[in-house]
């Protein structure tokens, strides 16, 4: 039953973003938005899994595909939505847009690899505070051709820095494959700095749950680094239109849909009911930030 109840919470979460992302693309289109958007759609398992572990001082860092982070944080879609339009209400006052984003416990940028230092200069302030506070910053196995990955990935493991690492591997650099510009496994590139690394495939949100709540706890109780590596997918383009991945192969690994797994174990009538409330939900809210003032 505990388990049921905990599903429900993180399918609805899981759905949450699913449904922000969708309806940001459909502004896209519309001529609503400007710039670009990086969508997180088939990843969500992975943000709400190991987000909902933490606690309320505990920090996120995210980087230009930040959307499921920072919702499953904050829980404030109308926020994120203002900023990436322009609005006053936005949690950036506007100026941060899709990627570029700060509130509190939480930061991101679209600078790739530039958030692995900032993570780990976060969590020394921690250590040095001895807060017992941990900070999980997210990457992209793109991110691991960043000299200053490196960097910060032997101080944090010298420094013994309360940092959570998690490599989100979605098989795809832009639409480069991962194995056309990595050497050897990523799993080595962690272990050799001397930080413990667990290695998951799963788009199972209580798989995911269950790890990363253990991970945490090992963070924050011996207040050192370790890295969780998931190899996932996304469903979505790279940013908003620049795919060229075979469609095909796409349409394989849509069958490992997060909340199609999710949904195979929950209640149909639960899920139904889910499905209205949160679509109504991101309707109303992006109703009210289409009507919200500019940002001066």
């Amino acid at each position: 039953m505990k388990k049921s109840l905990q599903l429900v919470e993180l399918y609805k979460k899981m759905l949450l973003i699913r449904y922000f992302e969708e309806g940001v693309l459909k502004l896209f289109e519309d001529g609503q938005l400007n710039g670009t958007t990086h969508a997180y759609i088939g990843q969500e398992a992975n943000a709400v899994g190991i987000i909902t572990n933490l606690k309320e001082n505990d920090t996120v860092v995210s980087n230009h595909r930040c959307h499921g982070h920072y919702i499953t944080h904050k829980q404030n879609p109308y926020a994120l939505l203002c900023e990436m339009m322009g609005k006053n209400d936005g949690l950036c006052k506007g100026r941060g847009g899709s990627q570029h984003i700060c509130d509190t416990h939480f930061f991101s940028n679209g600078v790739v690899g530039g958030t692995m230092p900032l993570a780990a200069g976060i969590a020394f302030s921690e250590k040095f505070n001895n807060t017992g506070n941990i900070v999980v910053v997210f990457i992209g196995d793109g991110t691991l051709g960043e000299g200053v990955v490196y960097e910060t990935l032997n101080i944090a493991s010298k420094w013994e820095l309360p940092l959570l690492i998690v490599v989100e591997n979605n098989r795809y650099a832009q639409s480069t494959k991962f194995e056309y510009t990595l050497a050897g496994k990523i799993y080595d590139r962690f272990t050799a700095f001397g930080i413990d690394t667990e290695e998951i495939e799963t788009f199972d949100v209580l798989e995911i749950n269950s790890l990363s709540d253990n991970l945490i706890e090992k963070v924050r109780d011996s207040k050192r680094p370790h890295c969780l590596i998931i190899n996932t997918y996304r469903f979505a383009s790279h940013s908003r239109s620049d795919d060229g991945r075979d469609k095909n192969e796409i349409k394989k690994w849509e069958a490992e849909d997060p909340l199609t797994i999710a949904e195979k174990v929950l209640d149909q009538k639960i899920v139904k009911n889910i499905r209205i409330e949160i679509e109504d939900l991101i309707s109303t809210e992006i109703d009210k930030a289409i009507a919200a003032a500019p940002a001066e």
